[in-house]
């Protein structure tokens, strides 16, 4: 299943690195922007949040919260997290349901690692309706982060 631009985003409620479980009606009347990547402690998934954390004020700016899902397991985002000082939330979809409810799901992936999260990048509007919707084949890519700006931009 792919996500579509115009189309209700899929509802989710994961667990954050906190424990806390965190759903997509936490978020209603704010934009948000939601970060698929495919595995904590590798080199583009940490340069890629890096980069989001450093640009957090410019999200903040634009009325949008950040959060970042992958299938690693929260006890390894809470790691993760706290070498990096993220200041904004990771979710963990160890069953992978939310990565295949995006459309954002390796099912074959290096090493014979199966069910891995693509790299992606979603924007949804005050509503839960998806404005931009990025799935990357190649991990080694990065979300178009301008594009994603300018889309809160236009909200």
């Amino acid at each position: 299943m792919s996500i579509k631009v115009g189309e209700k985003a899929p509802d989710f409620k994961l667990f954050n690195t906190e424990k806390k479980e965190v759903s997509l009606e936490n978020f209603n009347g704010k934009n948000l922007v939601i970060l698929f990547f495919p595995q904590a402690f590798t080199g583009t998934c940490t340069k890629e949040l890096c980069e989001m954390r450093d640009d957090i004020s410019n999200y903040q700016n634009l009325d949008a919260s950040v959060l970042a899902i992958s299938v690693d397991s929260v006890f390894t985002l809470i790691k993760f997290k706290e070498d990096n000082n993220y200041n904004f939330d990771l979710l963990s979809d160890f069953n992978k349901d939310i990565s295949r409810a995006y459309g954002s799901i390796y099912e074959d992936w290096i090493l014979g690692m199966k069910g891995v999260s693509k790299r992606s990048a979603f924007v949804l509007d005050k509503d839960g309706i998806v404005r931009y919707a990025e799935v990357l084949e190649s991990a080694g890519d990065v979300p178009n982060f301008e594009e994603v700006k300018k889309t809160l931009q236009s909200l």
